[in-house]
């Protein structure tokens, strides 16, 4: 009777599920109307305020050795700048180790990483952190207070104790839920100043239950929004929550933070968000956390690779946020005020970051700011300066589309916005189109010579589609071939091997977000209903926004870090419901609304309370397709899909569809791959060599960035070279996945490369360095009065590369804000920026600058290094480096 009974109810909980409509259905993962089903696992909306789901990480991983870890005072961020951490190799003996003492505030004393160590533990550790706090006690003292690196003041009284966060579970980056975990607070045992914490690592990591949320309520008050109803209960849901978390990432100071593990307001972070969605409900919020990435009236670049700007570029996505909210509330004084800050963050730029060859802009990929994530571990900070990239320079594309149109509403001229944004576009279709694949490549990258990397970038691809660099032709190529996975497109595809998952082997959900609005522009019904399924299936089973997951497991753990929260995700839902299903577009003089609904999502759907300028919309859309039948404002029939800007009071919307069906178009379903291991390639007499790599079939060799040969094996003959050229390699597997080409090897310097000591043209600094032709070098400063000045002698006519043999300590390789920046004079004439990023915390750790590539006639020239406005840098002040030589290549 028993056995019955289970039968019974399994066979009415099947028919239940079954009755449910189904909204999209595939091998691995089901959205009903009400439910996520994927596997054993299932996300349920009870009610539009409501869901429960029973997801559990399954996923077991290795856990690393090299742990990166900061300290916390009452449980906030305090105790250095964003990302200047700690480091510590676990090298366990007998199951423990200890780290060397650490002084609260300050950077490490000593190199505590040995990356001789295999990568990941091989047992069990104990781990004993120790922390010299004896500083702040003093301070707490003598003073009442300890004053934090940002000037934060806190008060003996206030002080309730300090821990531990990182990037090996168990530790988390969620300094907020510090206080609440007693597990990780240090704890001074003999009160003397020491403190002690010790941490148990397991050599594989998965995740607990406290990892995985199970139940949400609506617990916000978020009447003041537009409310949704619509068939779809769970959608409805996922809306509400999301504008709860939304509401969640509002700071104190009524900005957006960019995630719950993320307090910091963030230029790309909140300008994408803002983009999406969030400019159209909440325009008072993104005007203040626009004007906090505001200074000197120039965008702010947070800090990142090499000392920030001009290494990364895509600060102008401001423009894009700041645009949107302009045409959501027409005020003018805004649109006057950030054009100014537009304007002259763009000046800079044009001076500072473009590519004259191209037309394109320099800096690393939009929001892929991890270097060894999306570039071959071989490029440095210069290295990715030098990038061309898609994503990039979509937003410069667009960034000077969009001072065009302030432009003309404040009466300027525009001619030269729409110059300049008219090469970028010719730029972008020149050199970064695939015509082979049907989508656009990943960057430009190389030294002296370029290359296209063919690996899709997923944002990229889409904001083309969106900002009209793609033709209608190209939009649908693009959306049609652009490999996407399982669980949704990948940041980039192939993947890279050996590298964790983060921008790497990941999924973002506001990426996937703006996938699915290109689709939609595409017209691609399959790509858009894709796209939403994956959205929902990770908002629903996680029970938050979260910032990322893997693309192999569809999984939010496993990768580097994850928040939840994340408020550019919360934007890509809600940009979903505006863009998509309501097909909502803001202009200057109204809102357009070209709906775009899969016929599973047909039916009523109502968007109430809409607050747009002085009018307060209640807009509702019947039936399914891209086509509509008739729109009406209170009753009376539109003859064109907008609504003018200068309503108030109360209105309704009334969108009929035709209810024609979509045309089906393909996507590109592809497994999850990665590309063959990049080669590392040496020249020995006259021969390049290098290891076979795991997966590759064939070779191919590149000279001064083009493709001229194909090998099976792994060496190469040279020809009787007798120019300057550089020579790279790439593996190629058996699916036609390329690695990145293998870092230059030069060939033939003798007689090409002339070397011009800075001594010669600047005041000698004596001190230990690696160059053997100098005992001393020159030191720049912002504050120099006069330019480093060396004269040169060429012996022929040609065309030359110019950079300078430099050192920066100023600060880390992967964040702070202190690249050094100058323009190269050559016979007093501006040519280009010299850019010398960080290269690490150490001034002996010597590279190469930005080269500028020059004619230059047989005979004397002068060449200078001079700062002028364009060469701030975002830290303002420190602006330095350390100039051992001048280096003249001649390369053609």
């Amino acid at each position: 009777m028993k056995s019955i009974t289970i039968c019974l109810a399994i066979t009415l909980i099947t028919i239940s599920i079954n009755a449910q409509k189904i909204i999209y259905k595939s091998d691995d993962f089901s959205v009903y109307e009400d439910r996520v089903i994927q596997e054993k696992d299932e996300a349920l909306a009870k009610s539009f305020n409501e869901i429960t789901s029973n997801y559990k990480s399954s996923f077991k991983t290795p856990t690393k050795r090299n742990l990166e870890f900061k300290f916390s005072i009452n449980g906030i961020d305090n105790e250095r700048d964003f990302a200047q951490n700690h480091y510590f190799t676990i090298n366990p003996v007998n199951g423990h180790a200890e780290s060397p003492l650490i002084v609260f505030g300050e950077p490490d004393a000593q190199t505590n990483m040995d990356n001789t160590l295999s990568a990941f533990l091989q047992e069990d550790a104990d781990i004993t952190i120790r922390l010299d706090m004896r500083k702040v006690i003093n301070d707490f003292n003598t003073k009442g207070y300890y004053q934090t690196f940002n000037g934060q003041k806190i008060t003996k009284e206030e002080f309730k104790g300090v821990y531990i966060a990182g990037n090996i579970y168990p530790l988390t980056w969620d300094f907020q839920s510090l206080p609440d975990k007693p597990e990780f607070k240090l704890t001074d045992a003999n009160n003397d100043g020491i403190y002690e914490i010790t941490i148990h690592f397991g050599k594989e990591t998965s995740p607990t239950s406290d990892l995985s949320a199970t139940y949400w309520k609506l617990s916000k008050d978020i009447s003041n929004y537009p409310k949704l109803e619509s068939p779809l209960v769970l959608t409805d849901a996922l809306y509400n929550k999301a504008l709860e978390e939304m509401l969640l990432d509002v700071r104190s100071d009524s900005a957006f933070m960019a995630g719950a593990k993320w307090p910091g307001v963030w230029t790309r972070d909140i300008s994408y968000s803002i983009y999406l969605a969030l400019a159209a409900i909440n325009p008072d919020a993104s005007k203040v956390s626009l004007r906090a990435k505001v200074k000197n009236k120039r965008i702010i670049q947070d800090t990142g690779t090499g000392g920030s700007w001009p290494v990364s570029s895509d600060r102008m996505v401001w423009a894009l946020a700041a645009w949107e909210v302009y045409t959501v509330t027409g005020d003018k004084e805004w649109l006057k005020e950030s054009y100014e800050v537009i304007k002259n963050s763009a000046e800079d730029d044009l001076l500072t970051a473009r590519a004259p060859e191209t037309g394109l802009f320099h800096g690393e990929s939009s929001f892929l700011d991890w270097r060894e994530q999306t570039y071959p571990k071989w490029a440095d900070p210069v290295d990715i300066y030098n990038s061309q990239c898609l994503g990039t320079n979509a937003v410069h594309f667009q960034t000077y589309t969009i001072l065009s149109k302030m432009a003309k509403e404040l009466n300027e001229n525009s001619d030269k916005y729409e110059i300049i944004s008219a090469a970028i576009k010719d730029g972008i279709n020149k050199y970064l189109w695939m015509h082979d694949k049907g989508y656009y490549g990943q960057y430009l990258y190389g030294r002296n010579f370029q290359s296209l990397s063919p690996k899709s970038e997923a944002l990229g691809e889409a904001l083309s589609v969106l900002f009209g660099i793609a033709s209608p032709e190209q939009a649908k190529t693009i959306i049609n071939n652009t490999p996407v996975v399982k669980f949704g497109v990948p940041s980039i595809f192939p993947n890279i091997p050996n590298i964790s998952s983060y921008h790497n082997n990941s999924i973002w959900p506001f990426v996937e977000a703006f996938w699915g609005l290109a689709s939609a522009k595409a017209g691609n019904s399959l790509s858009v209903e894709t796209a939403l399924a994956a959205i929902y299936r990770a908002s629903a089973l996680f029970l938050t926004n979260k910032e990322n997951m893997t693309a192999s497991t569809g999984d939010f753990f496993g990768t580097e870090i994850n928040s939840d929260r994340q408020l550019w995700s919360v934007a890509g839902y809600l940009s979903t419901v505006y863009r998509i299903l309501f097909g909502m577009s803001f202009e200057p003089d109204g809102i357009s609304f070209a709906p775009f609904i899969p016929q599973n999502y047909g039916g009523i759907r109502i968007l109430k309370n809409f607050k747009y300028r002085g009018a307060t919309l209640d807009i509702s859309t019947d039936g399914f397709g891209s086509e509509i039948s008739q729109i009406a404002l209170d009753g009376i029939t539109l003859e064109t899909p907008k609504i003018p800007a200068n309503l108030t009071g109360k209105h309704l919307v009334v969108i009929v569809m035709k209810n024609k069906a979509l045309e089906i178009d393909k996507i590109n379903l592809a497994e999850n791959l990665y590309s063959p291991e990049t080669p590392v390639v040496q020249l020995s007499r006259q021969e390049l060599k290098w290891d076979k790599a795991e997966n590759a079939a064939q070779y191919f060799i590149y000279k001064n960035g083009v493709k001229t040969a194909e090998t099976k094996d792994n060496f190469y003959p040279l020809e009787n070279e007798q120019s300057f050229a550089e020579y790279q390699v790439l593996s190629v597997d058996k699916n036609n996945n390329y690695s990145f080409l293998s870092e230059p090897v030069v060939v033939n310097q003798d007689g090409a490369v002339f070397i011009y000591q800075a001594e010669t043209g600047g005041k000698r600094v004596p001190g230990k360095h690696s160059s053997v032709n100098t005992p001393g070098f020159v030191r720049i400063e912002k504050g120099d009065k006069n330019n480093l000045t060396i004269g040169i002698n060429v012996k022929t006519d040609g065309y030359y590369c110019i950079d300078f043999r430099y050192a920066n300590g100023n600060g880390p390789v992967n964040t702070d804000n202190k690249c050094a920046i100058r323009t190269l004079l050559v016979d007093k004439k501006p040519v280009g920026p010299v850019v010398m990023p960080h290269k690490g915390n150490s001034w002996t750790n010597w590279g190469f600058s930005s080269p500028v590539k020059v004619n230059l006639k047989k005979g004397k020239h002068t060449v200078a290094l001079t700062f002028r406005q364009a060469d701030n840098n975002m830290n303002g002040e420190i602006n330095s480096a350390n100039i051992d030589y001048l280096r003249l290549t001649l390369i053609k």
